[in-house]
Formats: structure tokens, sequence, C-alpha cells
């Protein structure tokens, strides 16, 4: 039952996203919603930034689907209902902000303002970072540990203004995030169809496919962009995923353990050289490694393949402690990587 369901979600999205992302392209011309060459992008050509009309109308369309055929929600408690309103409401919030963004290029305060925001709306519709694992120790659940709230708000709000910058940051080559959305999506549907979470693997599974149904128009030579409103939209969809089942952190910490690295290091960067963490340049991997001569494809491959490995990791290795390793050793490389080129561009 639950594969025709999969199939359906999966191909619903799909097609949805393969004819709306050209009509949301033309839209953005019409509109002039567009990005122009110059800056950081070496794009040719004025290249719509209404992308993200192409994900998030075909993610709500088929969880609306699932929904209505009632295989979404069997099974659901009160609770459950709850997280799922968050993943709603907060998304199509974070879209409709992008919008005003793609728009008006807002100054960064009030992106970070609005991302506080939609971190508060997580917490009100129980998307918590309840738990974690400790390798030693196994699952530490906050909600009945001593320390209680005054940890797993902070730490929920952190997850969640986390990845929606990862996500936008991550947004600087062409087919990049929604690549590495998508096999974050495929490895999160696999794991919860495994333990035993078939209805709430819908919900990734409608967002892949409304990812692989915008790509075709976004890998290079890009035909559209995500702009703010499929970045701000997919990042809080996929932080949500992460805390939606039972908190699948550690899996999404190996698939996206690169370009958060990479976050990590461009505020550190930036800090030492007593610039604002928010002010944009070259230096995130991605740049850097176009600037030593690299296709903007071959780095987006080697991205995904990057990616897509340690989420195979994540789904063939049971050890937590091994999962901690593998999370140390892709911070120890994308850092002792970046330390070097940073020094090559300073020499």
């Amino acid at each position: 039952m639950y594969l025709f369901q999969y199939a359906l979600v999966f191909l619903t999205s799909l097609t949805l996203a393969a004819m709306l992302t050209p009509l949301a392209g033309r839209l953005g011309h019409r509109l002039n919603i567009v990005d122009r060459p110059g800056g950081r992008r070496g794009h040719k050509g004025t290249v719509p930034r209404l992308g993200g009309a192409g994900l998030f109308i075909p993610f709500a369309a088929a969880i609306g689907l699932a929904a209505w055929r009632g295989t979404l929600t069997t099974g659901y408690s009160t609770d459950d209902f709850t997280r799922l309103y968050g993943l709603l409401i907060g998304s199509s919030c974070a879209f409709l902000f992008g919008l005003l963004d793609d728009k008006l290029d807002l100054p960064p305060m009030p992106q970070f303002v609005v991302q506080f925001l939609l971190s508060l709306v997580a917490l009100a519709s129980l998307l918590w970072l309840e738990r974690f694992t400790l390798p030693l120790l196994g699952y530490v659940e906050l909600e009945v540990y001593p320390w209680g709230a005054w940890v797993y708000v902070p730490l929920t709000i952190i997850w969640m203004m986390g990845m929606m910058n990862t996500v936008n940051w991550l947004d600087g080559l062409d087919g990049l995030a929604g690549g590495v959305g998508a096999i974050l999506c495929l490895v999160l549907a696999v794991h919860m169809h495994r333990v035993g979470q078939p209805s709430v693997a819908l919900l990734p599974l409608a967002l892949l496919g409304a990812l692989l149904g915008f790509l075709p128009y976004n890998a290079a030579p890009s035909r559209v962009f995500l702009g703010s409103g499929g970045a701000f939209f997919l990042s809080y969809a996929l932080g949500s995923l992460g805390l939606i089942a039972g908190g699948r952190v550690a899996t999404v910490l190996l698939v996206m353990g690169l370009p958060i690295v990479d976050v990590a290091w461009q505020i550190f960067d930036r800090a030492r050289h007593h610039r604002s963490p928010t002010q944009a340049d070259r230096g995130h991997l991605h740049f850097r490694l176009l600037d030593l001569g690299l296709s903007e494809r071959s780095i987006v491959l080697l991205y995904w393949s990057f990616c897509a490995l340690f989420g195979l990791l994540a789904l063939i290795v049971s050890s937590r402690l091994y999962k901690l390793l593998a999370l140390a050793a892709i911070g120890a490389v994308v850092v002792v990587v970046l330390a070097f080129l940073s020094r090559e561009r300073e020499t």
C-alpha cells in the first residue's frame, strides 16, 4: 500500500514542479524579479529568481493530496497534527517572506529577525530538538531530562536558524543547494521508512519530487534560480523534516556536514578579519574552488558526491560512535582545506 502512496506523492510533486518551474521563470521575467551578472555570480544574462514557486506549490499540493486520501495522517496523534501544521505554516511563511526579499532585496537584519520568528513557529508547533545522541550514552531525551526547556528551546532556535543560513549560503552555484537538499530528502525518506514511519516518509518524498522536477531548470547553465523564496522555504522544510519524526539530527548533520562546516568557517574567517559575518564574499568553499579553475558542474558534482557518500554512511552505519567520528572527519577535512585556501589567497 505504502509503495503506491510513495509513488503517488513523489510523482505528483515531480510532475507539478517540472510544469510550474518554467512558468515561474517567465513570471519572474515579467515582474522583473531577476538576477543580473555581477558580484559573486558569474552567470550570463538575466535569470529569474522565482524558482521557489516551482518547489513550494508542488510540495504543498502533494502533501495535500496525501492528506486528502487519508494516507498521510493515518495514525496521527494530536501532537503529530501540530507538527505537520508547523511544517506547512512555517514553510509557507518562509516562502512568502523570501518572495518579498526577492522583490525588495532586504538587508541582512530583517532576514535574521524572520529566521528567529520562524524558529519560534517551529517551537510553538512542537518541532523541538528534544533529543540527541551521545555516542557512549545513547539517546538523551531533553523533555524528561533535568535541564528541560531551557536547553531544547535555544538548541531548536540554533538548529533552525543554522539550517536556514546554511542552505541560503549554499545557494551559490547552479543546482548546488537543490541537489544537496534532494540527497538529504532521499536519505530521510529511506530512514523513516526503515524505522517504521511510512506516513512521515511521505513528507521528504514530496520535497524530493519537487526538487528533482526543479533541478533540470536550475542546473548549469541555470534558467531559473531558487531565489530567497526557494532558499527560505527549502531551508525551513529541511530543518523541520530533521525534527518532525523524533529527531534525525545525526543523519542531517552527516549529509549537510560539508556546507555546515563551510558556514562555520566563514563566520570565523570574517570575524578574524574584522568583517561582518553577514558580509557576502567569495570565501565559501564552492567559490574558492571555482576561482581555482574547476568548472561549476565539477564542483556541484563533487558536493553532491560528498553529501551522498555520507548520507549512505548514515544509513548503513549503526554505531553512534562511528557516526560521530565521521562528523569529526568531515569537519577536520573541510577546515584544513579552507585554511589552506585562505592562506594561499592571503599570500
